[in-house]
């Protein structure tokens, strides 16, 4: 190892310390050394776009310190420079926001080039320097933080660079996958809604979001997938949003069931027994009973209640046992038998 190898914590590990808030995966960057030398050392190479490595013990991620050049479009259009003599300072200075922007060395001393501790003491997030509009994905991340962080407000002068990256229609060249991850990462945060509003304020949602521009969003304390539901959209506009950002089936499936059946389970009582069950049916509850419980507890806390009688007729049907000898059961008929079946008994019993 040579002399000048030196490592400093950095990132989420020094902010959220900082914050007092419970701190996830730990990230190095590593100044003075060089791909040769890391693999010497045993650390195992990881990174697919820059010299990301795994510590031989303890598995967290060390990077070289690196610089960053745009060169194409996009959130991944740079060209990296992770020489050894590369400084601390200068990889710092290509980080989003000064209170990401702080190091921490082996003994604990804080290197903070750009005022990040201020920034932090002032509760504000803030770029660290005008190259901060060649990446259009810090737009999403500055409104996460947001929703990360309720008591910061977004810098004017960070704002004015948020407002022209979007109006300039940066944000369209990134992939679907990362809006993604920077959403659902804001719908699991202290408080989702100011993701869409910050974006929402620069203009930040006509390429990925159009359909929740101007809406007033508000969230319970579901996880993930009840808040996408939360968005409470048309189905048609679900469908819309959901294929545009490729969103996994489950958050899919969720919000299809409830932006076309929430309004008639809550109402369930009103409706027939054939329709009851056909809704049922619809929803795959057969199947799997997930999906109306998750309904019903969303439905719940959004203020409508009396559903203990429908789970109590969802697990009887679940229950129900329809006598069928051999033949029948082999035949093409046997679904529209259980089905008629259980319609008889939900006659008779409610």
């Amino acid at each position: 190892m040579t002399k000048d190898f030196k490592c400093y914590l950095v990132g989420g590990a020094v902010r959220d310390r900082l914050l007092d808030r419970a701190t996830g995966d730990r990230d190095w960057v590593v100044v003075g050394s060089s791909e040769s030398e890391m693999k010497s050392l045993g650390y195992l190479p990881v990174g697919k776009n820059f010299p990301v490595y795994l510590h031989p013990e303890t598995k967290e991620e060390y990077a070289l310190a690196r610089k960053e050049v745009k060169i194409a479009a996009g959130h991944t259009g740079f060209e990296i420079d992770s020489d050894s003599t590369v400084k601390l300072e200068e990889d710092l200075f290509r980080r989003d926001l000064t209170i990401n922007a702080i190091a921490q060395d082996v003994k604990g001393n804080l290197i903070d080039p750009f005022n990040g501790l201020l920034d932090i003491e002032r509760k504000i997030l803030r770029h660290v320097s005008g190259a901060f509009i060649e990446d259009p994905l810090r737009v999403f991340r500055v409104a996460r933080f947001a929703a990360e962080l309720p008591d910061f407000s977004v810098a004017e002068e960070t704002f004015e660079l948020m407002s022209v990256m979007s109006q300039k229609g940066d944000l369209s060249e990134l992939s679907a996958e990362r809006v993604w991850l920077e959403m659902v990462k804001a719908m699991s945060a202290r408080s989702p809604e100011r993701f869409f509003t910050v974006l929402n304020s620069c203009t930040g949602l006509a390429d990925w979001f159009p359909e929740l521009i101007g809406l007033d969003i508000s969230f319970t304390d579901g996880d993930s997938v009840d808040r996408y539901c939360e968005l409470n959209l048309t189905k048609d506009s679900f469908e819309a949003l959901s294929k545009r950002l490729k969103s996994p089936r489950s958050y899919r499936t969720a919000s299809h069931y409830w932006s076309s059946y929430s309004s008639v389970i809550k109402n369930w009582k009103s409706i027939g027994k054939e329709d009851l069950y056909e809704i049922l049916e619809k929803m795959k509850v057969f199947h799997d009973a997930k999906h109306i419980d998750r309904l019903l507890k969303l439905a719940e806390r959004h203020g409508s209640y009396g559903f203990d009688v429908l789970r109590t007729i969802v697990t009887d049907l679940l229950a129900l046992e329809v006598e069928l000898d051999e033949r029948v059961r082999a035949s093409r008929e046997l679904g529209l038998m259980i089905k008629a079946k259980r319609i008889e008994w939900l006659n008779e019993q409610y």
